[in-house]
This record gives C-alpha cells, sequence and structure tokens, in this order.
C-alpha cells in the first residue's frame, strides 16, 4: 500500500456525524452507567472518531468541533478512531454529505490536487485514481494546467470539456479511501493504525 503525502498528524477539527445519548448499542451495562458518544470524521485527513462530550455540552449534527489541544469548548477527549464499519448507520448517511462540505470548505486545498497530480507509474496518474476521470479526461486536464494553474474549481471545470462536480470525485475517492482498509493508493486519507 502506497500513501501518497500523507503524514500521521494529529486532527484539530471534527465534523459531527452522530450523538448517541446511551453511547453504543453494543454496550451491555446498564442504561445509567452509559455515557453520551460522538462520532465524527476529522477536517484535515477524514480521519473517523469517537468522542466523549463535556457534560451538558450541546452538538449537533454537522457541528464542527475543536479536538485539539488545549480548551475544547465541546469535547471532554477524543475516545478512539474507528473504522468505517463501526460507523452507526445514521453517521454513514450524513458523511458523504459532510466530505463534500469539508471540500468546498476547503477549495484551495483540494485544487492542489488538480494542480500537483504527478504519475504514480508509467501506466498510472494520480488524476486517474478519482472515479469517473479516464485517459481522456486526464489528458484533457494536464492540457490545460500546462496553460496555467487552475484558479478554483469552477475555472477548473470550465476549461476541461466533460469534467463536472470535482467536489464530488473527490469525495467519492474520500469515500472509497475510508471504505477500504487495504486499497493500495491512499491520496486524501491516513491509514488505520496496525493492531499490535
Amino acid at each position: 500500500m502506497i500513501t501518497l503525502g500523507k503524514k500521521q498528524e494529529k486532527e484539530n477539527t471534527a465534523y459531527i456525524l452522530d450523538y448517541l445519548q446511551y453511547g453504543r448499542s453494543d454496550d451491555s451495562r446498564p442504561i445509567y452507567q452509559k455515557k453520551p458518544l460522538i462520532q465524527a470524521v476529522g477536517e484535515k485527513h477524514f480521519v473517523l472518531m469517537e468522542l466523549m462530550p463535556k457534560e451538558n455540552a450541546i452538538v449537533n449534527v454537522q457541528d464542527k468541533v475543536y479536538i485539539g489541544d488545549g480548551d475544547r469548548p465541546a469535547i471532554d477527549h477524543v475516545k478512539r478512531r474507528i473504522a468505517f464499519t463501526e460507523l452507526t448507520h445514521g453517521s454513514q448517511m450524513e458523511l458523504p454529505h459532510v466530505i463534500e462540505e469539508v471540500i468546498l470548505a476547503n477549495e484551495t486545498h483540494f485544487l492542489a490536487f488538480f494542480n500537483d497530480a504527478y504519475p504514480i507509474t508509467t501506466r498510472l496518474h494520480m488524476l486517474e485514481l478519482l472515479p469517473g476521470i479516464g485517459k481522456k479526461l486526464m489528458w484533457g486536464i494536464i492540457e490545460e494546467k500546462k496553460k496555467g494553474k487552475f484558479e478554483s474549481f469552477k475555472n477548473l471545470v470550465e476549461r476541461v470539456k466533460g469534467l463536472h462536480a470535482p467536489e464530488k470525485l473527490i469525495a467519492h475517492r474520500v469515500m472509497d479511501e475510508l471504505k477500504d482498509d487495504n486499497i493500495k493508493y491512499r491520496i486524501f486519507t491516513t491509514p488505520m493504525p496496525l493492531k499490535r
């Protein structure tokens, strides 16, 4: 498995995917012993995690919360990193929308992928890792990039014939990387730590 340019870094902010008032459904403790739990996705590397909210904290699905070092207004601590299969149904439904929001909110960062993409092997280009981009679109992007860097997603779509909604292409790739722990190439996410 090759990770393309992703170092293990801590997430500082996350988006709430689901709020579990009584914790995980597979927790067999009596209800009075269960604590609220939040499932969230990191903003920088799309790390999936469980968070413990502070007592009396009010949080909603899609809220952006600070989870870095120092004072955290709503979050007590990050409990653990989780796999896609550990997400609740609600979290899995919310995830694609939140990923797209993150991409659009950080357009310059994700636009850099199109401006800086390079061949991985003699037969495979990074652009081809995005679902929906074949050789024809890949060459269209490469040829247009030679004329000058893309300035926005809108500029990219206007210049490359046949390319639509680049944020959706990136979101699909992020979902593929989150769902498959053994995916060969990672562009936007970091792999789950190896179990010891």
